[in-house]
């Protein structure tokens, strides 16, 4: 084993990548890859499916991202020209670390359909990561290709102080101009400064005899056309899926950097636990008294306190005289006590809060809301909580249709917004 991949962008990097993430573990267990990271422009869409993809070959997932950093005039000295940087995982911290970094990016800084990540983020959310340069697009690489040696100098030696001993200068030799004029001037730094090197391979595609379509995708991407001769050709023939003989081929005279591909892959070790639904916390009112004054109400005894509350005045609504409506209460209260039961049996009394919580707002703030489709009419709780308009027990609706310990799998609404103020409430 001499060379483990740690670019890679695949068809989740929508702008760019063609390669299919089934196809990279498949060229990851031909070639005896002990392992392979995807790497994606700005996202982690493909994250899970490349997870299972790996570990269903019996190759190591490395999970990272490619990112954008915002232009700093005194960090990389390249005008309003975002540099790149690319992120590996090494652990948990490291994956959260990273998901929030994008999500900031997208919300908070999203420049020209780029998400930018901010310097001084990097900082504050640094921990976890294997953080490779970028090569001739990062922030060191654009310093060196300009000649400016003494800016490259600074830049490194910032992010070799935010990333002590996981910060490495990238190197690459995948046919484009500026590949060998980078190596040229990136190993020398590295050896002033006593930075570690490696090499990676920015693959974009399968084959070879992939590139015309990716080309194409890359077109539609920019808004060009393939026989336009002035376009930008930012990619080349070789960014495909290379072998491990055909890196240390191209590497014979840097061995340390193949090796360090190795090193890397030892050095992220992620875990993602599969199959299990995390929902978020549903945030309940302090307690006003007993010996829990002061603390949060249990989320299942608010659950349980607001479907009796919200019963209440279904039925006020249904039943007006107050002797049919007391005649009424047995079969209603027996009902929403068995569906209560059920809901926090199998741990969704958080998911009925929140989807009332934002469909009650719709409703108090001017966006009309549908009466509420599908299996989910069948609940009571959802009627009571008012995320539903229609009553299960005259049309004896079955809860079972919409939960069934027997066959758990996640409640699904089906919610119509008014199409004007949709936004409002997302």
């Amino acid at each position: 084993m001499s060379f483990v991949h740690l670019r890679i962008h695949t068809e989740y990097s929508v702008v760019d990548g063609t390669l299919r993430v089934d196809d990279a573990a498949a060229a990851a267990r031909a070639d005896g890859q002990p392992a392979l990271a995807i790497t994606d422009l700005s996202n982690l869409f493909g994250a899970v499916k490349f997870y299972k993809a790996c570990r269903g070959k019996g190759v190591k997932p490395i999970i990272g991202a490619d990112v954008y950093m915002e232009p700093e005039a005194a960090v990389s000295g390249s005008g309003q020209q975002a540099s790149r940087l690319l992120l590996l995982v090494q652990n948990r911290q490291g994956y959260l670390n990273l998901c929030e970094l994008l999500a900031r990016s997208w919300v908070k800084n999203a420049q020209r359909a780029q998400a930018w990540v901010k310097w001084e983020w990097l900082e504050e959310l640094g921990g976890g990561f294997i953080v490779l340069s970028g090569a001739d697009m990062g922030a060191v690489g654009m310093a060196l290709l300009a000649g400016d040696t003494a800016r490259a100098r600074t830049v490194a030696q910032r992010l070799a102080g935010l990333f002590p001993n996981r910060f490495y200068l990238e190197l690459q030799r995948a046919g484009l101009a500026s590949n060998e004029a980078h190596v040229r001037a990136a190993v020398p730094l590295a050896a002033e400064l006593g930075l570690p090197v490696v090499a990676t391979h920015p693959v974009e595609f399968a084959e070879p005899d992939d590139f015309d379509a990716h080309e194409a995708r890359v077109c539609v991407a920019d808004g060009e056309t393939l026989a336009n001769p002035k376009r930008i050709k930012r990619f080349s023939r070789e960014q495909y899926f290379k072998t491990q003989a055909q890196m240390a081929a191209l590497f014979a005279d840097l061995p340390s950097a193949l090796a360090n591909t190795l090193a890397i892959a030892r050095r992220c070790n992620l875990t993602l636990a599969m199959g299990t639904n995390y929902l978020p916390d549903f945030p309940t009112p302090l307690l006003q008294d007993g010996p829990d004054q002061g603390q949060p109400m249990a989320m299942g005894d608010y659950f349980s306190e607001v479907s009796h509350q919200g019963l209440a005045q279904r039925l006020l609504q249904l039943y007006p005289d107050a002797a049919k409506r007391e005649a009424q209460r047995a079969r209603y209260v027996e009902r929403l006590d068995f569906e209560i039961n059920t809901i926090l049996k199998m741990g969704f009394p958080g998911y009925f809060l929140i989807v009332a919580d934002f469909i009650n707002w719709a409703k108090n703030n001017g966006c009309p809301v549908g009466p509420g489709r599908g299996s989910g009419a069948g609940s009571l709780v959802a009627y009571a909580m008012k995320i539903t308009d229609l009553d299960p027990l005259q049309y004896n609706l079955l809860f079972e249709r919409f939960l069934n310990p027997e066959r758990v799998s996640m409640p699904d609404f089906d919610i119509d917004f008014c199409q004007a103020n949709r936004d409002r409430v997302i």
